[in-house]
């Protein structure tokens, strides 16, 4: 990929900008924890052609979400699960403001 269109890319949430060393220091974190979340399949990290984990700021803050509940006690496989939820969770009320919001103006009264 050229380089200019790589600089566009970086504005992109799902763009895989940063190494696994780059992110477990962005986060504060260790290489370690980020392997463990991968296997609790919490994020999937795309691979570079040599075959290092590239993460996105997505990922990066699904696993920022993951290690502050990790710091305050829950188990790592809790942990990811609560995070999956909750994003599956604000995903159903995105999906359900845009019906409403859809809705909204065959039905301006709110009655039927």
């Amino acid at each position: 990929m050229p380089a200019d269109e790589t600089v566009g890319r970086l504005d992109d949430d799902d763009y895989p900008a940063y190494t696994m060393g780059r992110a477990a220091e962005m986060l504060n974190t260790t290489q370690g924890f980020l392997r463990a979340i991968g296997e609790a399949r919490l994020i999937t990290p795309l691979r570079s052609a040599g075959g290092h984990r590239r993460y996105s700021r997505y990922q990066l803050r699904i696993a920022a979400r993951a290690r502050e509940l990790v710091d305050r006690g829950t188990p790592i496989e809790a942990a990811c699960r609560i995070v999956i939820l909750e994003d599956q969770l604000e995903e159903a009320q995105r999906i359900n403001a845009e019906y409403r919001r859809a809705d909204a103006p065959s039905n301006p009264s709110g009655s039927g």
